[in-house]
């Protein structure tokens, strides 16, 4: 058997390290972005805040001016005479194994490489909250708060207690060497379930209500008419939860012998009702949870013309630190008179890695607000009407392909951009995702957004007759006269993209 050594060329496309960093850079959203310049000045000492390299009058440029200057601009050097210096050096070392970092990190994309570890914030746990409620209620003995711990860590994150109480006979005597019946479960479940929130530890939705409508028919008057509706609350979840579920009011009013006023009053208590208990538990750092939107762009209309600005004013300037420039020039004169020290070497080629990172996450934040602001401006064009007018009926069909189209730019980065950024208007603030979408013909052969289709199907929704809500079928024929031919599974399908439920649930009394 012969064997030998054989050749063969192939064109494998890679992305550079700089094209990997700007398209991690691109899905930051400038609420972040300030965090992300913080954690990378921390990593990379050669790095320091100091004038902005990228323009502050981009938004008065043309967008073609703009990636001209781009384009010039990549070849020019952060850093003027120095970069001598450390070309001069690099020919020094160029027998020396000096390879630098980001080589040896791999060429290909890693989506693992953009998960960053958040600071965790100390607070009790609603696991937590539950578990101290047991000392305060009235358990016989160790075994019972034994049971109630072990039924308050099988509590999912809604509340619900999903798990069998055979199930937890056999977790008891697996993990705790502990022998109980079905029947103690039980009976510690329900002191359990009196705890708070409300609702807590049912194991389904209607042993939730349940649960709810009894602590409050409890805490409520004798003589009161919120008590009566209360008590026929908890009467028809008992019995007709099934009915009720699905809105048969014909049914349950015949069922409960009641009029319309009285069933109207115990729907109304039990819509009061929490469904998922565990969202009336609120921890301690409950103020660090809220989340604010900061727009990525600004558009303004000054006289009927509109101007995009693209916000980036807690972002902070970045340039070449000063001390390393320094230490450059003194490698540099040190040079003449020979570098034989093996540490010199090593010093040289972590000043030339760390300014040559340095350089590239320069290049990368003013690549990412041109990119930025040359997608935004090409949404501004495509959609002028709306941003002059407000109204979601003058939005184009627009996808992706359009806009990737107008500004050169590749589909997978106009998608980055549209994803994660938002833009403030004078109609509020907007996801740029929400401009996208399809387009469909009328009957008139114009293409029209199906935004706008799905615009008339929620105005038409919201405006009908509660006690007769329209079907789906009977919107397909609504839509069909105003000139919008449409399927009703496609109706069916936009009702759902709108979180409107069906024609039986929006049934009022």
């Amino acid at each position: 058997m012969r064997t030998g050594l054989s050749q063969k060329q192939l064109q494998i496309q890679k992305l550079s390290p700089q094209q990997i960093q700007l398209m991690k850079l691109l899905q930051v959203p400038t609420a972040l972005l300030e965090q992300r310049i913080k954690e990378e000045i921390e990593e990379n000492p050669a790095l320091e805040e100091g004038e902005n390299i990228v323009e502050a009058d981009t938004q008065d440029q043309d967008p073609e001016e703009s990636v001209e200057s781009e384009i010039e601009s990549e070849d020019e050097p952060v850093i003027d005479d120095e970069m001598e210096v450390v070309d001069y050096i690099q020919e020094y070392l160029d027998n020396e194994d000096d390879t630098p970092d980001y080589k040896l990190q791999g060429d290909g994309y890693n989506p693992d490489e953009e998960e960053k570890s958040m600071p965790v914030v100390l607070e009790n746990s609603f696991y937590d909250f539950l578990v101290q409620q047991i000392g305060l209620s009235t358990f016989s003995n160790e075994k019972e708060r034994i049971i109630a711990r072990q039924i308050i860590g099988s509590i999912d994150e809604d509340g619900y207690l999903r798990r069998d109480t055979f199930a937890l006979v056999d977790d008891l005597i697996f993990s705790l060497n502990i022998i109980v019946t079905e029947f103690e479960i039980e009976e510690v479940l329900k002191k359990v379930q009196r705890f708070d929130p409300p609702g807590i530890g049912a194991r389904d939705l209607q042993e939730c209500l349940l649960i709810q409508l009894a602590l409050r028919i409890e805490q409520t008057g004798k003589e009161s008419q919120t008590k009566e509706a209360l008590i026929l609350a908890y009467k028809m979840v008992d019995k007709y939860f099934d009915a009720f579920s699905k809105k048969h009011y014909e049914k349950l009013l015949r069922s409960l012998n009641i009029s319309e006023m009285q069933l109207k009053q115990a729907v109304e208590e039990v819509l009061k009702l929490n469904p998922k208990p565990s969202s009336g538990y609120i921890g301690d750092a409950k103020s660090s949870n809220n989340q604010y939107i900061i727009p990525d762009f600004i558009i303004t209309n000054r006289d009927e013309e509109l101007e995009v600005v693209l916000h980036s004013r807690n972002a902070p300037e970045l340039r070449i630190s000063d001390h390393f420039r320094e230490m450059l020039r003194t490698y540099g004169v040190d040079k003449t008179k020979g570098l034989s020290a093996q540490s010199d070497k090593e010093a040289v080629k972590f000043i030339r890695q760390k300014i040559e990172s340095a350089r590239w996450f320069i290049d990368a934040i003013r690549q990412r607000h041109e990119t930025m602001y040359r997608t935004m401006y090409a949404i501004l064009e495509y959609q002028y009407e709306f941003f002059l007018t407000g109204d979601q009926k003058k939005l184009k069909p627009m996808i992706l392909q359009d806009i990737s189209t107008a500004t050169g730019l590749d589909v997978s980065t106009i998608s980055r951009v549209a994803n994660s950024k938002y833009v403030q208007t004078e109609f509020g603030t907007k996801r740029l995702k929400e401009f996208f979408s399809e387009s469909m013909q009328m009957s008139d052969g114009e293409e029209v957004s199906t935004i706008e289709v799905k615009k008339i199907l929620a105005e038409l929704i919201v405006g009908e007759d509660k006690k007769l809500p329209l079907s789906d079928d009977k919107l397909t024929q609504i839509l069909g006269e105003k000139g919008y031919p449409i399927a009703r599974r496609t109706v069916a399908k936009y009702r759902d993209q709108l979180n409107i439920a069906k024609a039986s649930l929006r049934k009022e009394l």
